[in-house]
């Protein structure tokens, strides 16, 4: 599977942009804030119809317009093709069409065409709070099983309506018997999947990261949830007052989270930026191997400034990773720099494609055959 061709209506500083890929390397070359990374968020957009960043769906707007509309055509093999389109109207919403078809449930999209991110903002794994790890883990199981995401929209409506009858004081049990029975039956089965999910990548992780660092560095990731040693029942009925206190709920999978260790310690205390940057870049090949084992897909491979914060040794490993052939299919990458760009192509080998961004246009650049 790969983006063909992509259209782009009023998308955060993009007023318009229409742009046929190659199946190889397709690459953005401009100063910052030109629009490059908008670029990619558009075409993370069509597969996951949200935001990169947890902000609302209004922002992506271009300012000073009424809404926006992203339109691709992807070549899914076999001679087959599927074009996607997803809108937001101010004060009316977003529509989502495949084939012309609009969707029953937007839900029902993701993982339809499965994306890989590498970009600075994945620095907030490691630096930030847990509910960025826990959308990391989301995000990436619900484009490989689709029973996943209404697990967790189920899970997320009870949560609520528990939160709710703590801050308003409610106490009777008999009352929170049947919300607490759905919060259960969700919060097992979304247990299970992340369990599985961080069991399965750790390995992956590991030998992509040693590839990278190659310095004799062990990171690791590993799952971290309070329903490994109590079930949620006892979980509630040990916390009751607790929460009742509080006015929340203060264990559940929507607390889970990921350790990040460098050696014995926190990755976050002692790690360098270069470090930093190489374990998250490490979490997302393994991420990738990931969704193509378990889809059957080959995802687009988004690298956005990959390059800053690493010595030349490590960007020279990462591109002896990238351009192993078979492992990845199509990908974007931006960069401020022509010749990483052009050390990239020639890395990879192939087809390729390059564009100039500047203020929101692109603009073909021919010049040159790495």
């Amino acid at each position: 599977m790969w983006l063909q061709h992509l259209v782009i209506t009023d998308f955060k500083n993009i007023a318009e942009a229409d742009m046929d890929f190659c199946p190889g390397v397709n690459c953005l070359l401009g100063s910052n804030g030109m629009g490059k990374s908008n670029m990619l968020e558009a075409v993370h957009f069509l597969s996951f119809t949200r935001p990169v960043r947890s902000v609302a769906e209004s922002s992506l707007i271009r300012h000073g317009c009424s809404g926006l509309l992203v339109k691709g055509g992807y070549d899914t093999g076999h001679a087959n093709s599927d074009t996607v389109s997803c809108g937001i109207v101010a004060g009316r919403g977003k529509k989502l069409m495949l084939n012309g078809k609009e969707y029953d449930r937007i839900s029902s999209h993701i993982g339809r065409f499965p994306i890989v991110t590498v970009s600075p903002d994945d620095s907030d794994l490691i630096r930030g709070s847990a509910q960025e790890r826990r959308r990391l883990m989301d995000m990436v199981i619900s484009q490989t099983d689709t029973s996943y995401l209404p697990l967790l929209m189920h899970y997320n409506r009870a949560l609520t309506s528990r939160n709710s009858m703590l801050r308003a004081g409610v106490s009777d049990t008999l009352l929170y018997e049947s919300i607490e029975q759905a919060m259960e039956d969700a919060a097992v089965q979304i247990y299970q999947r992340r369990h599985d999910w961080a069991e399965e990548i750790s390995a992956s992780f590991a030998s992509h990261y040693t590839a990278i660092a190659a310095d004799g560095e062990l990171a690791a990731v590993g799952y971290r949830s309070s329903l490994t040693d109590a079930s949620l029942r006892e979980l509630f009925d040990r916390n009751r007052l607790r929460d009742q206190s509080l006015g929340y709920t203060s264990a559940g999978v929507h607390r889970d989270d990921l350790d990040m260790t460098l050696g014995d310690n926190p990755m976050r205390s002692i790690g360098s930026q270069g470090q930093m940057k190489t374990f998250t870049i490490a979490l997302r090949f393994a991420v990738y191997d990931y969704i193509r084992a378990h889809t059957g897909k080959t995802p687009l491979l988004l690298l956005d400034d990959i390059f800053d914060k690493l010595d030349a040794s490590r960007v020279a490993r990462i591109m002896s990773l990238v351009s192993d052939h078979g492992r990845f299919g199509q990908i974007l990458v931006t960069d401020t720099n022509r010749k990483h760009l052009d050390e990239t192509v020639a890395s990879i080998g192939g087809e390729y494609r390059m564009w100039q961004v500047e203020d929101g246009t692109f603009t073909p650049i021919t010049d040159t055959q790495p």
